[in-house]
């Protein structure tokens, strides 16, 4: 049948009938532009969730007059398989078993007001053809930014020492007191690892009850290193880990927006001379109550 004789039949006009032909082909080639868009994203972010792809896709879209909301781009991402799926747990690497020196929680009641003032430090494991390799990280807990990082074949303080190396021949300058926070693994007990941190000047603080909140920001970065990132999936070398890890860290520090810095990168916020923008309520650890009751820490 012809195109008129469609129209009668349904009884619309041959300048609707094209107008919704139009509108359609419009909105097939908007959704080929944004899945491009998105796999051009997703080649240096691998994880990015629909909320920060949407971030990420406004102006580019903007510019080619696109207007696309979130549930839009949701929509899209699944129907073509994108929807990013959350990976299952992995089991903590902290060994708190030991009779080395433990220090007081310095962040309790403490807000962080700018970059430099608190490093939070942990360690995670990544899996290496059958065995596995450890990363330690240390990230500045205002801004974000991973100062120092290694990944390492045994769980020894040996790399929890040169990602500390790092963070210290990296970031010198400060304008007062920094705290390194972190768990009580012995990594982060041990005689060197301590000296180093007395010898910078740095005071030492470390969580009191194993709660994975009160070293929630580390416990943070390590997710979205192994999610966003992909850093949770199995590698045949330890050099192909290594790769992966200092191309991982450098796209979160460079390019990965962040909601609790005001949906700047890292380094952005690091160097930012203005307070950040949160979009929830900054953490604050309490004093929990037996600690009250004893009017001491540890």
């Amino acid at each position: 049948m012809s195109v008129g004789s469609l129209c009668r039949l349904f009884g619309v006009s041959r300048q609707a009938f094209h107008a919704r032909k139009q509108r359609a082909q419009r909105s097939v080639s908007h959704s080929m532009l944004v899945l491009d868009l998105v796999t051009a994203l997703r080649r240096d972010v691998s994880g990015l969730g629909t909320r920060k792809l949407h971030l990420l896709l406004a102006e580019p879209l903007a510019k080619s007059g696109i207007k696309l909301g979130r549930d839009k781009l949701r929509k899209i991402l699944y129907n073509h398989a994108m929807v990013i799926r959350q990976g299952r747990q992995v089991p903590q690497t902290t060994n708190s078993n030991h009779r080395l020196q433990r220090y007081p929680n310095l962040l309790i009641d403490r807000v962080i007001t700018a970059p430099r003032q608190v490093w939070v430090s942990d360690i995670t494991y990544l899996y290496i053809g059958l065995g596995f390799g450890y990363l330690s990280l240390i990230t500045d807990a205002y801004s974000k930014l991973i100062v120092g990082y290694c990944l390492h074949p045994f769980l020894t303080a040996e790399g929890s020492l040169k990602a500390l190396d790092m963070a210290l021949s990296t970031h010198l300058e400060r304008e007062e007191e920094l705290i390194h926070h972190s768990d009580r693994g012995s990594q982060y007990c041990s005689f060197d690892y301590v000296r180093k941190l007395k010898g910078a000047n740095i005071l030492i603080s470390m969580t009191q009850q194993g709660d994975p909140y009160e070293n929630a920001i580390a416990e943070r970065v390590n997710g979205i290193l192994k999610t966003d990132f992909r850093l949770n999936r199995v590698f045949v070398t330890f050099e192909e880990a290594e790769k992966a890890v200092h191309k991982s860290i450098y796209n979160y520090n460079h390019l990965r927006p962040h909601m609790s810095c005001g949906y700047l990168t890292p380094v952005m916020a690091h160097q930012s001379e203005h307070p950040l923008k949160k979009h929830w309520k900054p953490k604050v650890y309490k004093r929990s109550k037996v600690v009250r009751d004893q009017g001491q820490l540890g």
